[in-house]
């Protein structure tokens, strides 16, 4: 997705920090190329430190948002010199765990519901209109919990990237059969000795579990689960969130 969704993190400007944010390629306002076989985490991953030199940001802060929290892991399990604290927020760490996760909320969902998605997943019918509406009723239970979606939210889904959503993920958040599906960096996590803070939302899509599981393997790290959020809590529990990115920073730096 574009980055414009993220923008609520720029609340730390108020309090002295520089906050940066970028669109990966192929994504938002960056290049969109034609060559698939670039979208893949490793790649992302050099593009990032790339970026660092070039603004020329010495250490930074680093936090990253669902895959950009996935990002953001692969980033420091090679670069984390670079790093002064690194922050997740409805990470994952192992696509497998996670995918079992969003299996188990699907099968939570009205039997109506769970049952059209499964007879539209197994025809490969994810544009049907039936499909999609049960798809929303998922979103708005573990994407985003809010009555009405932020502006920047809503501008940030309606700008997808198609290819490299589709080439890494998959047609959507709990059907992924792209190039990440059997990504799972659980026994290097052990390596990452920077000050790490894990986050998620108690309804959060890329579950508690997952986010607790990360919290495991990160010596020292620090877990909060946001109590009346799902996958935003920057949105959904603004203030909240802020308070305790803030608090995290403030004692890094």
């Amino acid at each position: 997705m574009t980055h414009d969704y993220l923008l609520p993190i720029a609340d730390l400007a108020k309090y002295g920090y520089r906050v940066i944010f970028y669109d990966q390629l192929g994504c938002g306002r960056s290049e969109l190329p034609a060559d698939k076989s670039l979208f893949v985490m490793e790649r992302y991953a050099e593009e990032l430190e790339e970026l660092r030199q070039i603004l020329k940001l010495g250490t930074v802060h680093l936090l990253g948002s669902s895959c950009g929290g996935q990002l953001g892991l692969a980033y420091a399990l090679k670069y984390q010199k670079k790093l002064k604290s690194l922050t997740t927020v409805g990470a994952l760490h192992n696509v497998l765990m996670t995918f079992e996760e969003m299996q188990r909320m699907k099968r939570a969902l009205p039997s109506d519901v769970y049952q059209t998605m499964e007879k539209y997943e197994r025809a490969g019918e994810y544009d049907n209109p039936e499909y999609l509406k049960c798809v929303e009723i998922f979103y708005r239970r573990h994407v985003c919990r809010l009555a009405e979606w932020p502006e920047e939210l809503k501008y940030s889904v309606e700008h997808l990237s198609k290819p490299v959503y589709e080439t890494m993920n998959g047609p959507n958040e709990f059907t992924i059969i792209g190039n990440i599906r059997y990504w799972n960096v659980t026994d290097q996590l052990r390596s990452i000795k920077v000050p790490t803070l894990v986050t998620c939302g108690k309804y959060d899509e890329v579950s508690p579990k997952v986010a607790r599981d990360i919290h495991r393997h990160i010596k020292g790290s620090k877990l909060v689960i946001f109590p009346n959020s799902s996958h935003l809590a920057f949105w959904e529990e603004r203030e909240r969130f802020i308070s305790v990115l803030r608090r995290f920073l403030d004692g890094v730096s």
